[in-house]
């Protein structure tokens, strides 16, 4: 027997009118996010959970996603999307590179710190091992263009930006998992602790923060 915790009452449940078969498709990728974010893996997500958890038939699931692994990873495309916009509006309210870097590295960790079950999800479960998950690339794109502006404008000492961002996103992911795993160790200000990372690997002249 599915023993999976649900994360809201199964009330009654009026079906999608015709044609509105996408608000379903949202729906069931909605209370995904929900239990997920709960159970902090993808182990524990079924779809016969989702299912009961929306009221509704697992056949009306399977309309939508084939398995478990296409809802999972669904899911994880719209968590990346939601991530990469909270760093696109932190970013937005600044105006050199140096500060629209570090504002870009703040809003990841502000939504890590919002959602950590699903952070692990996206960075530690089987199924964020899996290939084919091209909306991953958005996010390594957008912090080489920030890395890149801020060697072009003589912020950080010119090289190879795409190498930093790599080195700057191992750090930062690792940075973040560990503050969800790990929350009893005597962690300075998250805020404190980016800039430094920052001013490491990037070569921040003079450094931000007055570090």
């Amino acid at each position: 027997m599915d023993s999976a915790p649900q994360p809201r009452s199964a009330g009654a449940r009026r079906p999608n009118a015709r044609g509105h078969g996408e608000l379903l498709r949202a729906e069931i990728i909605s209370s995904a996010v929900h239990m997920l974010d709960e159970f902090g893996d993808d182990e524990g997500l079924s779809l016969r959970a989702v299912a009961r958890a929306l009221s509704v038939s697992p056949s009306s699931i399977y309309l939508y996603f084939p398995d478990r692994d296409a809802l999972v990873l669904a899911v994880m495309q719209h968590c990346h999307d939601d991530m990469l916009a909270a760093a696109d509006e932190a970013e937005a309210g600044h105006e050199d590179p140096a500060s629209r870097l570090l504002a870009r590295m703040l809003g990841q960790a502000a939504w890590a710190g919002e959602h950590p079950g699903l952070y692990k999800v996206m960075h530690e479960s089987k199924v964020s091992r899996q290939p084919g998950m091209p909306f991953k690339e958005a996010m390594v794109s957008r912090t080489t263009a920030a890395v890149q502006e801020c060697m072009d404008a003589g912020a950080a000492p010119a090289g190879d930006a795409a190498a930093v961002a790599l080195d700057l996103r191992a750090a930062v992911i690792g940075m973040l998992s560990l503050r969800i795993n790990e929350p009893g160790l005597p962690w300075p200000p998250l805020a404190e602790q980016t800039t430094r990372l920052l001013n490491k690997l990037v070569g921040f002249a003079p450094p931000i923060g007055g570090a």
